[in-house]
């Protein structure tokens, strides 16, 4: 009786964790989403539209006409509107509040599933030990997110006719480190991690290390998004028939080309991206001829061809002047590339003898 008692314990508890794993997978998806609606809201400049912070009543989109007008006259004292829209009209307007009203609903309703599903499994008592400091942290990251995205859309009411580039990659940042802690801990409950082989600790240090590479690669296209650097150079695989553009450099001090100059943001972004793409490849290849579980090696597959289609998209957005669509499919692969490489660390498992101290 005994051992039946803790058999059922055990399959409750692979129960549970199953069902938090799913809800998390659900949360990373939604966080997915968010992203691209992101990205969709920067292309299409819409993101200075709603100039008030309203955690609450900005749940309801304007429903009267004088509310309309009232959000519109709003608008118009930005710089944005006076120097790059100057004369929209409030058809228009509507166009581009819509999307920002989007992006700021759906980062609500994110809050709202996360913190309905935390203190459901919570008080039900369905959360294993030690998981509960885990997602409490991940609540508190995403209302700091909620506070760095209005810190970022503020920057741009006072001397800018968009927002800052910089606040721009810390909420990138923040945004898709959230999504990796979360899509981490649901990976680790719905699928734990095998048992390695005998290269698997190396492999992991260089897959950690790629990790890093991936992080600066996007926070460079933030960087580019926010510069609309984008814009400056659409040939490839040169610049203007050169490998290092003429205008890398003419900023003043040095370091500032690196932040603000759209040549060197732009350069840099394709720098960093191939050199992804290059120790993708170089991992596969490593994977290829390590001592690792079969699913590790599938798993550097999929980062290899993820890594690719990324670089594909980066080409064709580019070559094609940045179309909507296509950016926010560019955005779209670099968190699945940052998908990829969770899953990968996830399926790098080290052997038995090699995990013990």
């Amino acid at each position: 009786m005994a051992e039946l008692a803790i058999a059922r314990r055990r399959e409750v508890t692979r129960t549970d964790d199953r069902a938090v794993g799913l809800w998390l997978l659900g949360v990373s998806a939604m966080i997915f989403a968010m992203a691209v609606i992101g990205a969709i809201t920067r292309l299409t400049e819409s993101g200075l539209s709603i100039m008030e912070w309203a955690p609450v009543s900005g749940v309801l989109p304007p429903t009267s006409e004088a509310e309309w007008q009232r959000l519109f006259a709003l608008y118009k004292t930005t710089p944005e509107y006076e120097k790059v829209n100057f004369g929209m009209s409030l058809s228009n307007f509507r166009g581009i509040f819509w999307w920002e009203w989007i992006h700021r609903f759906w980062g609500r309703l994110i809050g709202v599933v996360f913190l309905a599903g935390f203190l459901w499994f919570l008080l039900r008592g369905r959360l294993r030990r030690g998981l509960a400091p885990h997602l409490a942290a991940l609540f508190a990251l995403g209302g700091l997110q909620g506070a760095v995205g209005w810190f970022m859309v503020a920057s741009g009411f006072a001397d800018r006719v968009d927002v800052s580039q910089y606040r721009l990659m810390l909420h990138l940042g923040l945004a898709l480190a959230i999504y990796a802690y979360a899509l981490w801990i649901a990976i680790g409950l719905l699928a734990p991690t095998p048992a390695g082989g005998a290269d698997a600790r190396a492999l992991r240090r260089g897959l950690w290390a790629f990790a890093g590479l991936v992080a600066a690669t996007i926070l460079a296209g933030a960087l580019v998004a926010g510069l609309n650097a984008g814009l400056a150079y659409n040939t490839f695989p040169l610049m203007e028939g050169r490998f290092v553009p003429a205008g890398y450099g003419i900023r003043s001090p040095w370091i500032a080309n690196l932040f603000e100059n759209p040549t060197a943001v732009q350069f840099n972004h394709r720098l960093l991206a191939e050199l992804t793409v290059l120790a993708a490849l170089g991992l596969w290849l490593w994977s290829r001829r390590a001592a690792i579980a079969p699913a590790a090696r599938r798993a550097f597959d999929l980062l290899a061809l993820g890594a690719l289609g990324q670089l594909g998209l980066g080409i064709a957005t580019l070559l094609l002047i940045v179309p909507v669509w296509l950016g926010a499919l560019h955005q779209a692969g670099a968190v699945v590339v940052l998908s990829l490489t969770v899953w990968a660390l996830t399926r790098l498992g080290l052997s038995r003898d090699k995990a013990k101290p």
